[in-house]
């Protein structure tokens, strides 16, 4: 894809009120050479000498050998304690790599809804799961929602729509989306923190808004939380900082500009643009992206191809 000129934003930022590692030389050696200067019965009671020398040496080799190989036994009985907390240390069992587990955790009970996590799925076909038990003990038939939804720190897009008649329960999951854990370079869920909506199915009327609910894995302990501070900034106050990342290609819509967008306030923000231009044409790219206080978000912001074409942007 050819590079585009300069695009000219304006971001607008909107307040939500959505709750908040040497060798020595030998005897026998020495003897002979004293013995060449001497008679030769000297040298045959040297022999003599030196055959006792070397049978008594014998001797005492064998009586060394034999004391040594109980001394070689008891060094290798210790050896075998290390291998043994070893094979008991194998036996434990141990999660794969990037995986992560929670225990049965009541979320949320309130206005006669209660709801239960279960397990964690990760091996959905749309990506990880919590499971949910959803216990209606009220009057009215509810439909349960979440939103606001983050996963170590990033916003993250969920998917959960769950019908409960009055009196009844159901078994099912609050979804995240593998593409935002790409995106967002997550591949160990640590905690994950979400509202739930609670509506009337028949009226849509609001039964309950729940305060942010935070839920942690058997990951969270001792966990490095990283974030994406790369790209060029494009817009930094005291509240929040948006980078340009890069361009990049959109499965769906086509040509896009990624960003990166830390919320360091107190509010929970809606960033836009508006006024925006591509080679001198202006152009209506569709962007909004909800941060909440103290959350990352890395979004993108599309640009319709049949906008580009018109325009005969490249």
């Amino acid at each position: 894809m050819k590079k585009w000129g300069w695009i000219l934003a304006v971001l607008l930022l909107t307040a939500c009120s959505v709750p908040t590692t040497v060798k020595e030389p030998s005897a026998v050696q020495t003897g002979s050479s004293e013995s060449s200067e001497e008679s030769a019965p000297e040298e045959e009671s040297v022999k003599e000498e030196s055959s006792e020398e070397d049978a008594s040496e014998q001797e005492v080799s064998e009586s060394e050998s034999e004391a040594e190989e109980p001394a070689e036994e008891s060094k290798e009985e210790p050896a075998e304690e290390p291998a043994e907390e070893s094979a008991e240390e194998e036996s434990k069992p141990a999660l794969p790599a990037g995986e992560a587990e929670i225990e049965e955790t009541v979320l949320l009970e309130e206005s006669g809804i209660r709801i239960t996590a279960k397990s964690l799925d990760m091996d959905d076909i749309f990506g990880p799961q919590v499971k949910l038990l959803i216990e209606n003990e009220s009057d009215a038939n509810v439909t349960v929602q979440c939103s606001s939804a983050s996963v170590n720190g990033y916003m993250v897009d969920t998917m959960m729509s769950v019908d409960v008649v009055s009196g009844k329960k159901a078994n099912d999951a609050l979804t995240f989306l593998d593409s935002d854990f790409e995106k967002c370079g997550i591949t160990t869920i640590a905690d994950m923190e979400f509202v739930f909506r609670i509506f009337d199915s028949s009226s849509w009327e609001t039964i309950l808004d729940s305060e942010p609910i935070s839920l942690k894995t058997t990951a969270a302990e001792g966990f490095t939380y990283t974030f994406d501070e790369s790209g060029q900034v494009a817009y930094e106050s005291d509240e929040v900082t948006i980078r340009v990342i890069g361009q990049i290609e959109d499965p769906i819509w086509g040509p896009a500009i990624r960003v990166s967008i830390e919320n360091k306030g107190t509010r929970n923000l809606t960033i836009q643009t508006r006024d925006v231009s591509i080679n001198g044409f202006m152009v209506d790219p569709m962007f909004s992206s909800d941060v909440n206080a103290g959350k990352h978000a890395i979004d993108d912001i599309p640009f319709m191809e049949s906008e580009l074409e018109k325009n005969d942007i490249t």
